[in-house]
């Protein structure tokens, strides 16, 4: 079937949740992807910044042949390998003590709302339930989640909301403080806001929110599930910030591709989970988990986190270029490592469709930040390509 058939079967058959582009991605390698009619692209969105090591890389794909052959799934009623080891590698690169694997960001985030809660309450008094977030934040779909996302436009339609949630100015430690309240137990926020538009912080934010958090005695949680396994230049983004949180939560780039979630916590405050308190039937199976082995081990052999650094840091500055040269469209270039965006004037929906339709994926958030989430591996050659690509389409715009 052609591109045109299989959509108009997707149509029937599955909700139109998702503002799809009008081809079928067929295969993968790397920095490249394939549709159905053999038209390549570059992928620079990296499935959302899961695809750290690009498509199919070969360390992972053999992980998960190798182990799909001797087991699948169990249940964590019982132990196994796979998941013991990769808890063991976290815990040394994070710093964290404990962790719960889960399916995908929302769960991680759950998991994380569920135990700063159970946690104060059992240490800090029972009226301490209240959790603050940020604006523009983004922390999943699910209910708790949801309600944890400080962004109306995707709340809206699913009301009531969990109730406990305030949200904050991202960046502004003054309006961390004036939410700060008797029953606030935590701080929950993202270290460069994401789907809010590339946010990043001014130097010596997250230490002030980290200090506050110490003096008032409230858990620190920062969800790393974008930012997080080397995407920032380092392979949590707290690191390159110069903190360490209470709770992480993870997903999207550490399972190469397949659905693996994770909350970390320190002992301080990971007692509060215990047997019958929280679980999940697929989380952290032995597939998924040597496919997470295969993307950390990858990452530190190959010294990803410094390519991600240092062609991020050249792929800014390209993106400043474009902002010179076309002031009327572009306003600002900004990221950290590799979690990149480009702000303009004009929404950016048909510029996302152009780039496309010239061999490069990316995306738009927030309505007018163009984002860029490559895979660890990507060149400067690579982006020289993009460049060329996107100024030729800021031209036609501009004309």
């Amino acid at each position: 079937m052609n591109n045109e058939q299989i959509i108009a079967e997707e149509k029937d058959c599955i909700f139109q949740t998702y503002a799809r582009f009008p081809f079928v991605i067929t295969k993968g390698k790397g920095m490249k992807v394939i549709d159905n009619n053999g038209n390549q692209y570059l992928d620079f969105l990296g499935g959302i910044a899961v695809d750290v090591l690009g498509h199919c890389h070969p360390k992972v794909t053999s992980a998960v042949r190798k182990q799909i052959n001797k087991l699948v799934h169990v249940s964590n009623l019982y132990y196994t390998i796979p998941q013991i080891k990769l808890a063991k590698l976290l815990c040394r690169l994070s710093g964290l003590n404990k962790c719960f694997f889960a399916n995908s960001g929302a769960e991680a985030n759950e998991a994380a709302i569920k135990l700063a809660r159970k946690y104060a309450k059992e240490k800090l008094g029972a009226d301490k339930y209240e959790i603050i977030t940020m604006k523009s934040s983004f922390h999943g779909r699910t209910m708790a989640a949801l309600s944890a996302t400080g962004q109306e436009k995707i709340q809206k339609g699913f009301e009531p909301l969990l109730e406990g949630f305030k949200y904050a100015e991202f960046g502004s430690i003054d309006s961390l403080k004036t939410l700060i309240s008797e029953k606030t137990c935590a701080v929950m926020l993202e270290p460069v806001q994401g789907e809010g538009g590339v946010k990043v912080p001014d130097a010596g934010y997250l230490k002030q929110v980290k200090e506050l958090c110490d003096e008032k005695n409230i858990i620190l949680i920062l969800d790393e599930i974008q930012t997080g396994i080397g995407r920032t230049g380092t392979f949590f983004a707290y690191e390159g910030f110069g903190i360490k949180p209470d709770i992480v939560t993870l997903a999207k780039g550490i399972g190469g591709g397949l659905p693996l979630g994770v909350m970390m916590a320190n002992n301080k405050v990971a007692f509060g989970l215990s047997a019958g308190s929280h679980g999940s039937t697929f989380g952290g199976g032995p597939v998924v988990c040597v496919a997470g082995l295969a993307v950390l081990e990858t990452i530190i052999k190959e010294k990803l986190t410094k390519n991600a650094s240092e062609t991020g840091a050249y792929f800014i500055e390209k993106l400043k270029e474009l902002v010179v040269r076309y002031k009327s469209i572009a306003v600002d270039a900004r990221g950290k490592g590799l979690m990149v965006g480009l702000e303009l004037t004009v929404p950016g929906k048909e510029i996302v469709n152009r780039m496309a339709q010239k061999g490069y994926l990316i995306n738009c958030t927030a309505e007018k930040v163009l984002r860029f989430l490559p895979p660890l591996i990507v060149t400067r050659r690579q982006i020289d390509k993009l460049i060329l690509a996107l100024d030729e389409v800021l031209s036609e715009a501009k004309l």
